[in-house]
């Protein structure tokens, strides 16, 4: 009815919005909103855990429901979680184990603790229902094709078994011949070994286990013995490098390689220090930083020609991914790390580098 009162109206509301964000600076508005609905969508997603619940005497499965903007993953994927640690914020992937349409619309991955870990020894061991959690999109193709081969074969060791949970989980049905072969230190030490067990003896899947601390490593040659029929078989595979390494090999020099497919993940050793080489991706320009210079002014100091809009924190003009590295928050000290070839999306105005650290514009 009144149409040029609106455009004043949305003037003043945002004129209001960025006084606000000043006075309140290093809280902005957008930080009180947070504390009341800390899963609202905003440039970031998150989730809240509801359950963490113990698998093996090392591993749990960490229930998440997420925030608005959330897609629905494939079976197979990936999730890369980031989990604030003594005021550091740590990023890690782990596989999807739950299946994409639960009900309730969480989501879960399952996650081994390793010697020194920090993240995951936190989500097995010290992570509680309510806790927030930071994540980014589901991603990774290790994923079965939309017509499923007739034989399928999965080789997993370890925690390498969780992508393929997520496929059981989700795709069983359709899978008319499916062989598992697993290799764990004991029976004892299989994720959902009895979920697994009582698929076998239902017919719907061809379970064998391999125990190392009775039978040793499992290796490529032995497979053949294993499963007779590998040759007429499209393989997936997941666990340790050296026997991801070993079936690449043993697949090549019998000219099966183009059936096999196979996921890898990256450790991250990153130690946060102060201030760092940046990298600026896709410019041919570096600058070495203090630990107190924003990478929005680093990047301009170089001659960088750097996306930026209020400079505080508030408008998120200035996001760019985090390639790989670490970067301090300037108003709280958080620290968020990234591996080589990751997208963490972070404010350059707000942020400044923690170790050397490689943008993407």
């Amino acid at each position: 009815m009144f149409p040029t009162l609106a455009p004043a109206t949305n003037r003043l509301r945002t004129g209001l919005h960025a006084l606000a964000g000043a006075a309140a600076t290093p809280l902005v508005p957008a930080d009180y909103l947070d504390l009341l609905d800390p899963l609202r969508s905003r440039t970031d997603l998150r989730a809240r855990i509801v359950a963490v619940v113990p698998e093996t005497r090392g591993a749990a499965t960490i229930v998440l429901r997420p925030g608005p903007g959330w897609r629905v993953h494939v079976p197979g994927q990936y999730l890369r979680i980031g989990v604030d640690v003594d005021g550091v914020r740590h990023w890690r992937a782990y596989s999807l184990t739950s299946r994409p349409d639960e009900t309730d619309r969480t989501v879960s991955v399952t996650v081994t603790a390793i010697p020194d870990g920090i993240v995951s020894g936190h989500l097995v061991h010290h992570a509680r229902p309510g806790e927030i959690v930071h994540l980014e999109p589901a991603a990774g193709d290790f994923t079965l094709p939309a017509t499923p081969p007739d034989r399928v074969l999965f080789v997993t060791a370890g925690s390498g078994l969780t992508p393929v949970l997520g496929m059981l989980r989700s795709h069983l049905d359709a899978l008319p011949n499916v062989v598992v072969v697993h290799s764990s230190p004991t029976a004892q030490d299989v994720i959902a070994g009895a979920e697994l067990r009582a698929m076998a003896a239902a017919g719907r899947i061809q379970l064998i286990e391999h125990h190392t601390a009775s039978h040793g490593r499992l290796d490529a040659e032995h497979l053949h013995h294993l499963v007779p029929d590998l040759a007429q078989r499209e393989t997936w595979a997941c666990g340790p490098a050296g026997l991801l390494d070993a079936l690449e090999e043993h697949f090549a020099a019998n000219n099966l390689l183009d059936q096999l497919h196979i996921e890898r993940f990256r450790p991250v050793v990153i130690e946060p220090g102060e201030g760092g080489t940046v990298t600026f991706l896709g410019t041919g320009r570096e600058t070495e930083t203090d630990g107190a210079t924003s990478l929005l002014d680093a990047g301009e100091d170089a001659g960088v020609l750097m996306p930026s809009g209020c400079r505080m924190g508030i408008c998120f003009g200035c996001v760019v991914p985090l390639r790989s590295g670490a970067v301090r928050d300037l108003r709280t000290g958080e620290i968020t790390v990234a591996e080589t070839g990751d997208d963490v999306r972070v404010q350059t105005c707000i942020n400044t580098a923690a170790a050397a650290c490689e943008l993407d514009l």
